[in-house]
């Protein structure tokens, strides 16, 4: 069925809405001809354009006792891509050789993958300064996207939504929970709530960078000089997020990283057991020695891009074969062209603690 999907790439029914492009709203939305999958663009502020791509379940079922869900996948970074690492790399219907996924989540629910915050993936901004700085302006741009696709559907209103989302993107979900659900109550937003899942959630930096140290010690990745200067920075981290300067808290989150790599022989932030440069995503060792952490998370964000072997970049995949797939993809916008700049515009967010949102959205939800 998917492979079917794939071969008529060129002959994709594009189904246009025409409002004038990229001129408010629900600018075009295209699909399938069985109308299997759906995508397109919403303007969440002037100038400020984020892509969705929406898949619906061959195993639907329709029971009224028993809503089929969709689940909202939101990546994490700041600046992955959910349409493209998401989708293509983790749990949408096909791998990045374009290889039918047996685990795929379709299995079980709807899928709605989105490139969040504006700058991520396929969406972008036509000025720089539209870049969002906080979470609470990224729930914002997420709750006008799912005003514009949902109040537009009733079929999509009878499904339960769930937010799913791992690291950085576990931030995104409880800000976008608390914003939706209010969107929900004010009636300015047709959505069945279903909940929020969070996975390796970044919503507590102070708790992360603490554990870093001490993990590391007990696998004899760090000495106890190491972890004596690694504790010292988680220190200064948890006074600098006690007093809310937060943009000196995301410097010193980088000088940590630097202790770290500088006092284990460089190892891999993303797999403990390895040195960088051991792991294909990884940079070189001698790479990492002069990169700063900044440079080095920039790196692991472009890694998300790329798969081993030439048939499965994920790069060449999203700026190739796909955006000719979807055909609505603006001449000069480059599949993840501005996600280096979404790290920047949050780091004054990024150390920001987002667990009394977390809490809420629980008791909001439950």
């Amino acid at each position: 069925m998917w492979n079917s999907h794939f071969a008529a790439f060129f002959c994709v029914l594009l189904v246009f809405l025409f409002l004038p492009l990229f001129n408010g709203g629900l600018a075009m939305a295209v699909g399938t001809p069985d109308g299997s999958e759906k995508w397109g663009y919403v303007e969440v502020r002037p100038k400020a354009h984020m892509f969705w791509w929406y898949y619906k379940s061959p195993y639907r079922t329709q029971d009224p006792n028993n809503p089929w869900p969709i689940i909202l996948w939101l990546q994490g970074g700041p600046g992955a891509s959910g349409v493209g690492t998401g989708n293509f790399e983790e749990v949408g219907p096909l791998d990045s050789f374009l290889k039918p996924r047996n685990s795929t989540w379709l299995r079980e629910a709807d899928l709605l993958f989105v490139d969040n915050p504006v700058g991520t993936g396929y969406s972008f901004v036509e000025e720089e300064k539209l870049l969002v700085k906080t979470d609470e302006e990224a729930a914002t741009d997420l709750t006008t996207l799912l005003i514009e696709i949902f109040n537009r559907n009733e079929t999509l209103q009878k499904s339960p939504l769930y937010i799913v989302a791992e690291s950085y993107g576990g931030k995104y979900a409880v800000t976008l929970g608390l914003s939706a659900i209010k969107a929900i109550e004010d009636r300015r937003l047709k959505l069945l709530f279903g909940g929020i899942a969070l996975g390796d959630s970044w919503i507590s930096p102070e708790d992360f960078v603490a554990s870093w140290g001490p993990l590391l010690k007990d696998v004899s990745r760090l000495d106890e000089n190491g972890l004596f200067e690694s504790n010292s920075l988680v220190e200064k981290i948890k006074q600098q997020i006690a007093n809310g300067k937060f943009k000196d808290a995301t410097e010193t989150w980088s000088d940590l990283e630097e202790v770290i790599g500088a006092n284990s022989n460089s190892v891999d932030f993303y797999n403990f057991l390895l040195d960088s440069g051991m792991d294909p995503v990884s940079m070189t060792a001698a790479e990492l020695v002069r990169a700063t952490p900044r440079k080095r998370y920039s790196r692991y964000l472009d890694s998300l891009k790329t798969s081993p072997g030439e048939n499965g970049d994920l790069d060449l995949l999203m700026n190739g074969v796909i955006r000719k797939k979807l055909g609505i993809i603006p001449n000069g916008v480059e599949w993840g062209g501005q996600s280096g700049l979404v790290f920047d515009y949050l780091e004054g967010d990024f150390m920001r603690p987002r667990i009394k949102e977390a809490r809420f959205s629980r008791l909001r939800t439950s």
